[in-house]
């Protein structure tokens, strides 16, 4: 018997709360100044799936244009300033696209999410959850199809060795308790 590749075709969305993202970092790494890095999550979260969409929501009028271009240029995705909290923003968004993906990726831990998810899965779409583990609600993980714990292998912070050079270095996760 001959084994068979499956192709995987797949369209799928990928909608970051960021402020709930660098929230989680802060919270964890007891820090701040941590940023996803989108560059290799991106393709993890991906696997061998087309990216339909990737969407950044952000509160606030304060958003790194370095960022945006980044998005834009590897990714051709779009950075959303919101008035207040993303949640109705990026809810508002992954009901709109719900009927030209297959699978939704929301990047927040946050429970406000758990009726979007519901509503996704029963508009028929894949919904997964890609978050930090320890700041993620076990409802909204429970309620998704998958879950994508996002490590410290998955971050990074903008150190300074000399004036007017900046370099890339991994964070250090806080110590649990024991």
């Amino acid at each position: 018997m001959s084994e068979t590749t499956v192709i995987i075709s797949q369209s799928v969305a990928v909608l970051i709360d960021g402020n709930n993202m660098e929230r989680s970092i802060e919270g964890v790494t007891q820090k701040k100044g941590y940023m996803i890095n989108y560059d290799t999550l991106i393709p993890k979260l991906l696997k061998t799936r087309g990216l339909n969409r990737l969407i950044y929501f952000r509160e606030g009028k304060q958003i790194s244009q370095k960022l945006a271009e980044r998005l834009h240029s590897q990714f051709h995705g779009s950075v959303r300033p919101c008035h207040k909290s993303a949640d109705i923003p990026l809810s508002i968004k992954a009901t709109q696209l719900s009927s030209k993906v297959d699978a939704i990726i929301i990047m927040s831990g946050d429970s406000d999410y758990v009726e979007l998810v519901r509503h996704l899965k029963s508009e028929g779409v894949r919904v997964e959850i890609a978050a930090i583990r320890e700041t993620t609600s076990q409802l909204l993980i429970d309620e998704a199809d998958h879950f994508f714990a996002i490590t410290e292998d998955d971050w990074f912070t903008l150190g300074s060795n000399q004036p007017g050079k900046k370099e890339a270095t991994k964070a250090k996760p806080k110590k649990k308790k024991t």
